[in-house]
């Protein structure tokens, strides 16, 4: 795995008009930037990655490390180039922190034709008519002629390299300096939804698809076994019987996310009747619906939660709880809810011989 990934995000963003600069706005739940750094780890293309900025930031993954950027674009690359010059990457993806819609599926695509190519840019088509001016006179050009380039980019490292060290002209890209020095570029088909985040109306005008999803969960509590709620241990003298570790949290966040996927239930995808699931924690049942949810490009909006029972008291775990939450569904701890509800000793749950819980959640994409 020889290979880098580079994100810029030491611009200043002028045309964005903010006192926040626009790679750490709050966008889908986290900093802009924070998008294209998921996704990159998540691929496992990369050896390293390297942050490039002008601010202040603290990130706990050691494969990330962070270098001071320069006045320019062509400079904060130079600067990372020069980092990682004795590292002995083979290659080089560069991508602007300004384009967090990126998919998995344009990584892979532009790591396959780098095997035979030293240099793959993406791009897409205009559909507007188009124009350019020369000493103010206009003239026209084909639209099916015009490329609009994307990042990220990828290169072979070596030929990136000893072209950015002797260039002294100011470029917008990595293309324009591969192209401006004759050399070839495989140029790929790449994404409508990998646009660049240059005013703060590029915010909004992306297509918005949101969906809900309500789940709801109910187990026996027995003796001699241990109560997880949330993902955490509570102690408490029973714990819920189930086939797994009968985690009602969990469970009906499960079948409230699995409903807003249109998809089936959380007893489709763990059936009672097969023993490999036998006494699984519901943290493992989570995990691959997280996972889908991030390959298909959703976020989660929020999550609500009513847990239904006399004791425990839910107040003394809430806290706990939560964080719990917010570490395996890796999202923010404000868009989470959870409640504790009594039923005033009536039934099952009002005898403490039962725990229930219920959840609504709404998931959003952008296309």
């Amino acid at each position: 795995m020889s290979n880098c990934f580079i994100l810029l995000a030491a611009g200043k963003g002028k045309r964005f008009k903010s006192k926040t600069l626009k790679q750490f706005i709050n966008y889908k739940n986290k900093p802009l930037f924070m998008h294209s750094i998921d996704r990159a780890i998540k691929s496992n293309f990369f050896k390293e990655i390297v942050l490039v900025t002008n601010n202040k930031i603290k990130l706990k993954n050691k494969k990330i490390k962070i270098i001071k950027g320069g006045k320019e674009r062509y400079q904060s690359s130079l600067k990372a180039l020069k980092y990682i010059k004795n590292k002995k990457f083979k290659n080089v993806f560069i991508h602007d922190a300004a384009r967090p819609n990126f998919s998995l599926n344009l990584l892979k695509k532009l790591k396959k034709s780098l095997n035979k190519n030293k240099a793959v840019v993406p791009y897409i088509k205009t559909d507007n008519s188009t124009k350019y001016s020369i000493k103010n006179k206009i003239f026209n050009l084909k639209r099916e002629k015009v490329l609009l380039t994307q990042t990220p980019q990828c290169f072979d490292f070596k030929t990136l390299y000893g072209l950015s060290k002797t260039n002294k002209t100011f470029i917008t890209d990595e293309a324009t300096l591969f192209l401006n020095n004759s050399k070839k570029i495989k140029f790929i088909k790449g994404e409508e939804t990998n646009i660049k985040i240059t005013k703060k109306s590029d915010l909004i005008t992306q297509r918005i698809k949101t969906f809900y999803g309500i789940g709801f969960d109910i187990h026996r509590l027995i003796k001699n076994k241990k109560l997880y709620l949330g993902g955490v241990k509570i102690p408490f003298h029973s714990g819920l019987k189930g086939h797994s570790d009968g985690d009602v949290i969990l469970h009906s966040i499960i079948d409230a996310l699995l409903g807003a996927l249109r998809k089936k239930d959380i007893g489709s995808l763990y059936p009672s009747n097969k023993n490999k699931f036998k006494n699984i924690r519901s943290t493992k049942m989570l995990n691959p619906i997280i996972s889908d949810l991030k390959n298909n490009n959703f976020y989660i909006n929020n999550l609500d939660i009513n847990l239904i029972c006399e004791r425990p008291k839910v107040s003394k775990y809430r806290d706990k709880i939560i964080n719990s939450l917010t570490n395996l569904m890796n999202i923010n701890k404000n868009i989470v809810n959870l409640k504790g509800k009594t039923v005033e000793k009536l039934g099952l749950i009002g005898k403490e011989n039962a725990i229930a819980c219920e959840a609504i959640v709404s998931i959003s994409k952008h296309e």
